[in-house]
């Protein structure tokens, strides 16, 4: 299973809609890049800065450091769809530009270079040809949602049957007698992965997965003018980054606890059988509520991000001003570079001994550098008093 693709669809669908009605005037674009920022940055720090602090209080409490190490980058492992999801928030003015400009020549140009670094990978064993599509195949599905925002992309049935059957085809073709393996998650010690960096099976995936939201699209909208189930979305996607941000923190909590006391058997049954799955039902359930409580606590500080990172567009500013808005445009740039780098630098370390905080130490002080500059920017960016 694997539902990234589609995450990105929709971040393409929703930053497309906002970016469109936003961009007015000299300041738009930087005003809707330091609102996306706002929403990203905020509760990605929070989950920073706590792990940090937890490290450094294991390490006093006499914990070793190297599994100390081990259990910050497990919980920071989600950082890696923030780090991409960042990059691709950041191009997002300039690729709906290509978009206007080329419509869907540009999904299919990026599949492209996506089939050249897999071809590099598998007939010339050059790897490092491959990493590009990190960056490649999630512009991607992120430039299908601008498609599907403007009606590029029909939504009908005639267009999305054969995306689905087309893409579920092709995956199966590509994974089950060609070179790609089935899982479209990373299983640690295979020597091919879909995710990591994503490949070819996976856009197939993708593009199956497109067909399915495009049929259930207004099915979707009818239940969508319930009352009811509209506040529940809106109440899950006001706190959906940190449900992504700390799902793994919840899991290394449970999983220190559970083994530490030994409440669950060790070894695990085979994952093969249906004891295994049996077993796997109350872990779920322990891990939802604590899930649940880390949202109840750190959910307040994205909400807050919604309500407070919203940058309008200002008709104050004036030729006068063009040095202050050039600062700013800077600040943004900077902002969002040193925050991908940070998260790279993280995202690329191990489970291993990264000093008193779990993390490189330059990596974490690169994103929190990015994340004050960038709302400094914000701040810069407060319409004078009256």
């Amino acid at each position: 299973m694997q539902v990234m693709p589609v995450f990105f669809m929709v971040g393409g669908f929703a930053n497309a809609a906002s970016l469109t009605s936003r961009t007015h005037g000299r300041s738009g674009v930087q005003d809707w890049l330091l609102d996306r920022s706002a929403r990203l940055v905020r509760p990605t720090t929070a989950l920073l800065v706590t792990l940090a602090a937890a490290a450094l209080i294991a390490r006093l409490a006499g914990v070793d450091p190297a599994q100390a190490g081990r259990a910050v980058w497990l919980a920071s492992i989600p950082l890696w769809f923030l780090l991409v999801y960042l990059v691709v928030v950041f191009l997002t003015p300039l690729m709906h530009h290509l978009h206007r400009r080329a419509g869907l020549a540009v999904p299919l140009l990026l599949v492209g270079l996506v089939a050249a670094g897999d071809v590099a990978r598998l007939a010339f064993d050059a790897p490092t040809l491959q990493l590009d599509n990190y960056l490649f195949a999630w512009l991607a599905v992120h430039q299908i949602g601008f498609a599907w925002q403007d009606g590029t992309l029909p939504v009908r049935p005639e267009v999305a049957v054969p995306l689905l059957m087309g893409g579920a085809a092709v995956a199966v073709l590509l994974t089950v007698t060609g070179p790609y393996p089935v899982s479209m998650v990373d299983v640690p010690g295979a020597p091919l992965g879909n995710l990591s960096p994503p490949t070819l099976a996976l856009l197939a995936l993708a593009t199956a997965q497109l067909g399915l939201v495009l049929l259930l699209r207004d099915a979707g909208n009818r239940r969508m003018r319930q009352l009811r189930p509209w506040r529940a979305v809106i109440a899950v996607n006001s706190v959906i980054l940190t449900v992504l941000l700390w799902h793994m923190s919840a899991f290394v909590l449970v999983a220190v606890a559970v083994y530490a006391s030994g409440l669950f058997p060790l070894p695990q049954p085979p994952g093969d059988t249906a004891a295994w799955l049996l077993w796997k039902l109350p872990w779920l359930a322990v891990l939802l509520v604590v899930l649940g409580a880390l949202v109840a606590v750190f959910g307040r500080i994205e909400r807050r991000g919604v309500r407070r990172g919203e940058v309008t567009s200002r008709s104050w500013w004036t030729p006068t001003t063009l040095s202050r808005l050039r600062l700013r445009a800077t600040a943004t740039t900077v902002g969002y570079v040193a925050c991908a780098l940070g998260l790279l630098g993280m995202a690329h370390a191990g489970p291993a001994n990264h000093g008193p905080f779990g993390l490189p130490t330059a990596a974490l002080a690169s994103f929190l550098a990015g994340a004050a500059l960038l709302r400094a920017a914000r701040a810069a960016g407060a319409p004078p008093a009256d």
